[in-house]
């Protein structure tokens, strides 16, 4: 008799999330992906989808989010000029879907590896008088967090204001003595969505991505490298993580300010009260363009989606990417085989493997497709290649926290960079043109001969993208 409930209760719940999927469901693919996991792993479906499936686009940030910028003051419009051409566009649809402005008085500073960025960050730190805010997805201890630490005492002592946010997940392994440790000290301490038993299913899917330091309002850090001391490992040695950053002084960091203040109001239910205005920061020089983009569930447009997408769509001449995670789906991977078809030099660089067997093979799932169609790929070999870039011809860089698959589009709180400016897109091609060198290029004729267990595993693989 129990058997028979248990089969009835297993029946009823499933025919529910059936309804809810197919009423709620946005992307063909990714419902059907659900279905089907649903009704070919008994319990399990069911468990993976309520962990993972369900999205919560409901507004929660952007009211808030809106007040900020309500409170923000641009002297000046940004002029219309020729870094400007195709990437107008991009401009606009950014301004549209996240209200989030171009600015102009910003001085960019690419940082290429850990070593760069951990030094850049630590300067900057020791500058601050007023405050110092500090978010990230992952923060290990080890050496660096050690510094910091000390970094804090020091700056708190001199009446300087220090928040740090960090990812209730992305940071699992942060102890409690570390986390008195910065109280003790003075830095105000929170968790976004911290993994707690009565919150699992409804957070555990929502993840805060971005990787953020802001000084003052005036510098800002973001781009893919964590607190984690795999980055102090040098390049080029095995198991060292090889990612990209950027450094901004000027308005745009002022603006990343506002990210940081929207997701501490989130976690921690207090408000940063902005004290200054962009006007009122000073930039010694430097005129680059620059836009920030933040998206996340919330996001009735899934911005960063629509913004690679758009970048792609209108290149002219070379579309150049550094992803650790590439698993496109059907719009993105059009995308990026029609600009490679239409002539454009289209380039991928990414791991030899990741940090996740499955996603190894959801990655290499779309390898022949790519090479298919003209893209010329590279796998980086030693090393973990961690970056988030695009290069878009001559003129648009993006460098960010945001990977090109459906989890970070559409379920992660991420945030981009994205600068227009001849001078630093030519820096960052010099380094991109480097790590092609450095890699093993794909060739499609060789490629084609792995064999069918290879290919089972990629086409099984394939199936399960959506979800991932």
């Amino acid at each position: 008799m129990l058997f028979v409930t248990l089969i009835v209760v297993y029946i009823l719940v499933s025919l529910v999330l059936v309804i809810g999927i197919l009423i709620n469901g946005v992307r063909p693919a990714k419902t059907l992906a659900w279905l089907l996991a649903i009704f070919t792993i008994p319990v399990g479906g069911i468990l993976f989808y309520l962990l993972l499936g369900r999205n919560r686009r409901k507004n929660k940030l952007f009211p808030l989010q809106n007040d900020f910028l309500k409170e923000i003051n641009f002297d000046d419009t940004p002029p219309e000029d020729s870094r400007l051409d195709i990437e107008g566009k991009t401009t606009e649809l950014i301004k549209r879907t996240s209200d989030y402005p171009l600015t102009q008085r910003n001085r960019v500073t690419i940082l290429n590896n850990g070593q760069e960025t951990f030094e850049s960050i630590f300067s900057a730190l020791e500058m601050a008088t007023g405050h110092i805010h500090i978010q990230y997805y992952i923060f290990e201890e080890g050496q660096l967090a050690s510094r910091l630490l000390e970094v804090f005492r020091t700056k708190v002592q001199e009446g300087v204001e220090v928040r740090l946010l960090y990812d209730g997940i992305g940071s699992y392994s942060l102890s409690k003595s570390y986390i008195r440790a910065l109280k003790n000290t003075g830095v105000e301490v929170h968790q976004f969505l911290p993994f707690r038993f009565g919150r699992f299913l409804s957070s555990l899917n929502y993840r805060n991505h971005r990787k953020i330091i802001i000084v003052d309002g005036e510098i800002g850090f973001t781009g893919g490298i964590n607190i984690s001391d795999k980055y102090l490992r040098g390049e080029d040695v095995e198991g060292n993580w090889r990612d990209t950053h950027l450094r901004i002084d000027g308005e745009a960091a002022f603006l990343l300010d506002t990210v940081f203040a929207v997701d501490w109001y989130l976690a921690s239910g207090n408000k940063v009260i902005i004290k200054k205005q962009p006007k009122d920061i000073q930039v010694s020089s430097g005129n680059n363009l620059v836009q920030i983009v933040p998206s996340g569930p919330d996001d009735d447009f899934a911005t960063m989606e629509q913004v690679y997408l758009s970048i792609i769509n209108n290149a002219k001449q070379s579309v150049f990417i550094y992803n650790p995670y590439i698993i496109p789906n059907y719009a993105m991977l059009q995308s990026l085989k029609t600009a490679a078809l239409s002539g454009l030099d289209v380039r991928l660089i990414m791991s030899e493997s990741t940090d996740i067997k499955l996603v190894d093979w959801c990655v290499r799932a779309y390898f022949e497709s790519y090479l298919k169609a003209g893209i010329k790929l590279y796998l980086y070999p030693k090393g973990f290649m961690h970056s988030k870039v695009v290069i878009i011809d001559d003129n648009l860089v993006s460098v960010g926290t945001a990977n090109l698959d459906d989890r970070s589009l559409h379920q992660n709180y991420e945030v981009n960079a994205l600068v227009y400016d001849k001078r630093i897109c030519q820096q960052m091609k010099e380094q991109f043109l480097v790590d092609c060198e450095k890699s093993i290029r794909l060739n499609y004729e060789e490629y084609k001969q792995r064999g069918w267990p290879t290919r089972i595993l990629e086409g099984t693989a394939k199936l399960m993208s959506p979800l991932l």
